[in-house]
């Protein structure tokens, strides 16, 4: 006789326990896919808040620069004493940040202001300009600058005068300052280190760059 051997059943089902092994271990591996994924989220949001501030430092560097420049080349022999000074305009609050413009549009202040010269600005790239005019000019120049990368920050230029008695807003031999400044946030409730020069006068914390020239 022949003996039959059993028949397998093909429906027979997988033990349990093998599919909760299986199950667990994708569960560990969703698990610590995540956790990678919020540390990569977490890098890249680092990155981009360190890149922000480095580039607001940057840029302010070289408008500052750029102002140091603009003044020597605009300054002239002083008539009251032995060297040279730059036109008072200069120093008039109102030419810079665009405080003597006004924008209907709403927009971000450098498409409201620099994408087209206002008429209100001298143009003195194709046109001879007096040295108050040179003064408006290179103040809106500089403002647009300041802003191309971050909309709220501040140009202001002020003087340390070694002589109140003359005409001159900053006489000869005087310590001009170009400052730069725009707001800063503290991040993850850690308090930053806020340089005095930076906050004068300010009620939330401002970060900045100083340069101070004597023509």
């Amino acid at each position: 006789m022949l003996n039959r051997l059993p028949i397998k059943d093909s429906h027979q089902s997988t033990p349990s326990f093998a599919r909760g092994i299986g199950m667990i271990e994708i569960l560990v591996t969703l698990f610590i896919l995540a956790i990678g994924l919020l540390g990569v989220v977490y890098l890249q949001f680092v990155g981009s808040f360190t890149n922000s501030e480095s580039l607001n430092r940057s840029q302010s560097v070289l408008v500052a620069q750029q102002m140091s420049e603009r003044l020597r080349a605009s300054a002239a022999f002083s008539v009251t004493g032995d060297g040279l000074v730059v036109d008072n305009e200069y120093f008039d609050t109102g030419i810079y940040n665009f405080q003597n413009l006004s924008c209907t549009t709403g927009a971000q202040p450098y498409v409201c202001f620099c994408q087209t010269r206002p008429a209100t600005i001298p143009n003195c790239n194709d046109n001879i300009c007096s040295t108050s005019e040179l003064a408006q000019f290179d103040a809106y120049e500089l403002s647009c600058s300041a802003v191309i990368t971050n909309p709220d920050v501040i140009i202001s230029l002020t003087c340390e005068d070694n002589d109140t008695t003359d005409t001159q807003s900053c006489s000869v031999g005087s310590k001009h300052i170009v400052t730069l400044s725009w707001p800063v946030e503290n991040w993850q409730n850690i308090n930053r280190t806020l340089n005095a020069k930076c906050n004068v006068n300010q009620t939330n914390p401002h970060d900045c760059v100083s340069v101070d020239i004597t023509l």
